[in-house]
């Protein structure tokens, strides 16, 4: 009997393994892109607590400006050439997370 699992399972199932070796970086190609935005918004609300309390590095490669400024940095690249690169600070992520994904680009100041 052959089980099928909907790509979102698939998707969970996929973090759950990256997770349980408990290594300090981790390399996540669209971790949620097939995820609907409730379970997204968990996922990476999870990833951000291993994070803060693990100190596992996420670098991960993600096509949403909403979910990306919920990071610590975002390195933008288009025709592979680093477009935009800078770093957000702490005390501003809750205004980023609340602005439209348009405006969230920043010069990164030298």
């Amino acid at each position: 009997m052959k089980i099928q699992y909907n790509t979102g399972q698939q998707q969970r199932v996929a973090i759950a393994r990256a997770l349980m070796n408990d290594s300090p970086l981790i390399l996540a190609d669209e971790p949620t892109g097939n995820l609907d935005s409730e379970s997204t918004e968990q996922a990476y609300s999870l990833l951000r607590n291993i994070n803060r309390h693990k100190g596992t590095t996420f670098v991960i490669v993600n096509h949403d400006m909403h979910i990306a400024a919920k990071s610590d940095r975002i390195i933008e690249i288009l025709d592979g050439q680093i477009k935009r690169d800078f770093m957000i600070e702490k005390n501003r992520r809750e205004v980023w997370n609340n602005i439209s994904p348009c405006n969230c680009f920043l010069k990164r100041e030298e």
